[in-house]
């Protein structure tokens, strides 16, 4: 089934909110135009399988837009390691860099959860500090003790809009002010 562009973001939101509820949702097609979203993980260093895991996450719950490693030639995305604070810039939906900062790290946080919260700003979502860790983008407010990876049923449904709808972003660095936290 084909839906009209006007219907899919209504369509995404009730698919996240039926998977919210627990009910089995069986797709039988890819949405029509789906995003490809290119990472390069090469510069990732010891956080390359965090990356690719990252990546997973999204691509196991959105349908609008799939992240797959880069083959050869420009990425879409760079990922790198540093000794900082994990950030991310984004220059458009879908593009940009991200570092895996080794602060982080150090103090308890979870990889695959750095990588999942920084490629979801790069498919347009803000940083939402609620503490709460089953909201990803809380990001390090919920803690080193949190482990979830997966987006809440929000965040799947803002990610399928902004891809269903074209949606522009601004370019934005997006950075834990690490002190406010403490």
């Amino acid at each position: 089934m084909i839906l009209p562009r006007t219907l899919r973001p209504v369509f995404g939101v009730l698919i996240a909110f039926l998977l919210a509820l627990g009910v089995p949702v069986v797709a039988t097609a890819a949405p029509e135009n789906v995003r490809v979203v290119t990472y390069d993980a090469s510069q990732a260093a010891e956080f390359r399988d965090a990356v690719d895991a990252g990546a997973q996450v999204w691509n196991d719950n959105v349908q609008n837009v799939r992240f797959e490693p880069a083959s050869g030639g420009a990425a879409d995305v760079v990922v790198l390691a540093d000794d900082g604070w994990p950030r991310a810039e984004v220059i458009g939906l879908g593009q940009g860099r991200v570092w895996m900062g080794r602060q982080a790290v150090n103090e308890g946080h979870d990889t695959v959860r750095i990588a999942a919260h920084e490629l979801g700003h790069i498919l347009g979502l803000p940083d939402n500090r609620t503490g709460v860790c089953e909201d990803l983008m809380s990001g390090a407010s919920a803690g080193p003790q949190c482990k979830n990876s997966k987006p809440n049923p929000e965040e799947i449904a803002e990610v399928e809009r902004n891809f269903a709808e074209g949606v522009r972003i601004a370019p934005r660095l997006y950075r834990e002010d690490v002190l406010a936290l403490r």
